[in-house]
Formats: C-alpha cells, sequence, structure tokens
C-alpha cells in the first residue's frame, strides 16, 4: 500500500524574499511523471518539509492556471519555518498534497467578486485572484483589497503592481496609520474601515476573505452591513491543520476537520462551529 506520509522530492528553484520575515519559494517537483501530472484547485494546501524538522502547513499559493511551477510563502514564527528560511536556490524539501477542499470557482461564474486580505493572509487569496484573472472573461466586477501593518510588511508588491496595471480590475491598497512612508499614494486606514470606504456592491457578488483574526473579526459586520449573505462571504482556515489528512486531530473543531471538510468556508459554515473556535 502507497505510504499517504511518503513527501515527493522538490526543488526550491528560486526564493523571494517578500518582507524581512516572509520568502515565497518557487518549487518544482523532481519525478518528471508526477510533475507533468500535479493538479490542484485554487485554496487547497500542501506540507512542506525539511528533512530532520519536520513539516509545516502553508495553502498553495501559486494559481491552478499556471502550473509551471508550485509556490508557497511563510512567515518565520517556528522551528520548520526557521529551518526553511535556512534553506537555498537548489535545495530540496519534502512536498505533500494537494489536500483539502477549494473555493468553488466553477460555480461562482457570471458573478463580481471582492477579494480582501491582510498581511501574509493574501497568499491564500492571491491564488485565487489570479485563477480568477486567468478566467477574466467569466466573471464580472473583480475588486481587490489589501492591507498591512506598514508599506514594508507588504507582500507580493510585484503582483500588487501588476493587478493595479490592469484596467478591468479595481485594485485598493492600505497600511495601517503610522505605516506609511514618504511617497506612499495609497490609502491609510485598517482593512475594515478601508471596506466600507469602498463598499462593494453585494448584489451577485462574492467575497474572498483571508488575513489575522482580529482583521476578519471586524471585516464581516462590514460585509454584512454591506448586504452581503452568510452564503456569499468566503475565507479559509490554515492555523490549526498539522498532519493534513485527518489523524492527527489537531484541527478537530466539534464534528469537522478543517483539513478534511475545509480549509475553505463559507460565513454561514462557520457560524455553525462552536463559540470557541
Amino acid at each position: 500500500m502507497e505510504n499517504i506520509y511518503k513527501p515527493y522530492l522538490a526543488e526550491i528553484k528560486e526564493i523571494i524574499d517578500e518582507t524581512p520575515d516572509t520568502k515565497t519559494f518557487r518549487l518544482q517537483i523532481k519525478d518528471p511523471e508526477v510533475a507533468k501530472n500535479f493538479n490542484f484547485k485554487a485554496g487547497q494546501f500542501a506540507e512542506y518539509g525539511v528533512f530532520g524538522d519536520g513539516e509545516s502547513t502553508f495553502c498553495i499559493a501559486s494559481s491552478p492556471t499556471r502550473p509551471e511551477m508550485i509556490e508557497c510563502s511563510f512567515k518565520v514564527y517556528g522551528k520548520v519555518t526557521q529551518a526553511l528560511r535556512r534553506l537555498n536556490e537548489g535545495d530540496t524539501i519534502g512536498f505533500r498534497g494537494p489536500y483539502g477542499n477549494w473555493f468553488p470557482l466553477e460555480e461562482q461564474k457570471g458573478k463580481n467578486v471582492v477579494f480582501i486580505a491582510g498581511g501574509i493572509g493574501l497568499a491564500p487569496v492571491r491564488c485565487v485572484i489570479d485563477n480568477v484573472l486567468d478566467w477574466r472573461k467569466d466573471y464580472k466586477d473583480v475588486t481587490i483589497i489589501y492591507g498591512a501593518r506598514s508599506v514594508g510588511d507588504l507582500v507580493y508588491k510585484y503582483k500588487l503592481k501588476e493587478w493595479k496595471e490592469m484596467p478591468d480590475v479595481k485594485t485598493v491598497i492600505t497600511v495601517d496609520p503610522g505605516g506609511e512612508s514618504d511617497g506612499w499614494d495609497g490609502e491609510v486606514g485598517f482593512v475594515p474601515t478601508i471596506v466600507e470606504k469602498i463598499a462593494p456592491k453585494a448584489e451577485n457578488t462574492i467575497a474572498v476573505i483571508c488575513g489575522p483574526p482580529v482583521m476578519i473579526k471586524f471585516t464581516m459586520p462590514v460585509l454584512k452591513k454591506l448586504g452581503f449573505s452568510d452564503e456569499n462571504i468566503f475565507t479559509t482556515l490554515e492555523n490549526r491543520m498539522k498532519c493534513g489528512l485527518g489523524k492527527c486531530g489537531r484541527c478537530n473543531v466539534g464534528g469537522v476537520y478543517v483539513c478534511k471538510d475545509g480549509p475553505v468556508f463559507n460565513y454561514a459554515q462557520l457560524k455553525e462551529l462552536p463559540d470557541e473556535f
């Protein structure tokens, strides 16, 4: 029987320093046959391992419509991410995945889409953004609202520039008060405030949101005030997952395993989870 814990070997082809404590790896699976047949959907995640140090769970940040490389982004905060930070281009890591469910983009064609992200929370949202933009003719208005504590904390600056230059995409970038720098021409304000200011229309619109818990907590009421239904607000949960297979029980919440039943949930589903979650 195939070992479900056995990872693929993946080579780090490029490392991008997003911020002082956040990096992006561009990976290529070494086995040509596996690489040729590898596919996933926007919102799924994987396990990224440093041999001898363990694994960490991150979303796949690149879009399934751009299969040349697998990308992941991580913020350094623990043993495994510290080990990942020490790696160099050309090094090999373990890769297990894809796991979990995904954003129902096929069912959402013909709708407007509003993307709202904060900090490193742009990583799972970026995957969906690029997927939608590669299918641009299938969607109506596309709005991207992204914020970070400061200009230096903005990730994917190259992607933000690309999206801002698209004439059929509305991209709004903000930093927290005091986080602006000389020459900053974006918004200054917390993400929920900017969402209320931009006031995207709720009719025939899907909202995709990911970021720090406090950002999500205060953005949800704004979306509700604007008229978004619980079923049309989607987010992705990652911070509780470990094994990715529903074996360790770490992500179990009530009758839900985030790694198997998620990580993508709409707001109506989240409201059914226990209060302590």
